[in-house]
């Protein structure tokens, strides 16, 4: 029964595969960051790099990763381009990550 309820569980390669995917472009925190705050915005690379405290060059770049991942999606407004998460994201589940961690205590040494 537990092996029943187990396989259950597993994921379709697609699904794996992107998870896997966003998983590893989650894994940089200035990724991390910019996925957080789109949670309820939409916002330009310069509002993302004044957020972020970098450069635009730099938070561009890590924009670029996500779109190629499919966790963000650009929409160009006149000259601006603004910044949205992936319909199919849910953010909330990162939110619960971050609050796990949140809660976690200082590993001492």
């Amino acid at each position: 029964m537990a092996v029943a309820a187990a396989e259950r569980q597993t994921l379709s390669a697609p699904s794996e595969r992107r998870m896997r995917r966003l998983l590893d472009v989650l894994c940089d925190p200035t990724r991390l960051k910019i996925v957080r705050a789109l949670r309820d915005n939409q916002l330009a690379a310069s509002d993302l790099a004044r957020v972020l405290g970098r450069s635009r060059s730099a938070t561009s770049q890590h924009l670029r990763v996500l779109r190629e991942a499919d966790v963000v999606r650009p929409a160009r407004n006149g000259n601006v381009v603004r910044y949205r998460l992936a319909a199919d994201l849910n953010a909330q589940i990162i939110e619960d990550i971050a609050a796990a961690f949140d809660r976690l205590e200082p590993v001492s040494t």
